[in-house]
């Protein structure tokens, strides 16, 4: 059974502790590569977080696609992928998960 939800906006999260030794790098890959890319690739960035106090992960980014089958197609393509190797060499305790898009704050 389908609902109208299934069919709306969905938001990929995605959180993670950038590696202090590759500060720098992680930045420049990023800015200049990685969030492009995912905008290029349909994913419009909708959130980036800093964890300033807690034992939560250091960052909390957000990109939404128009809908399931749409963020689906881009997580299985060889680009995507690519993408992803390439920020955990930047960071520690990646993870990824995906929601419905809401108003609030998501994690």
């Amino acid at each position: 059974m389908t609902t109208e939800d299934d069919h709306g906006p969905v938001k990929l999260l995605l959180t993670y502790d950038p590696i202090p030794e590759k500060r720098e790098d992680y930045f420049r890959y990023v800015l200049g590569e990685f969030v492009p890319t995912m905008e290029h690739l349909g994913l419009t960035m909708c959130d980036a977080w800093h964890t300033a106090y807690g034992a939560y992960p250091l960052r909390l980014n957000g990109f939404i696609a128009q809908d399931m089958d749409t963020l689906e197609d881009i997580l299985a393509s060889e680009i995507f992928q690519e993408l992803e190797a390439r920020l955990q060499t930047y960071v520690s305790n990646y993870a990824r998960k995906i929601v419905p898009k809401g108003r609030r704050f998501q994690f």
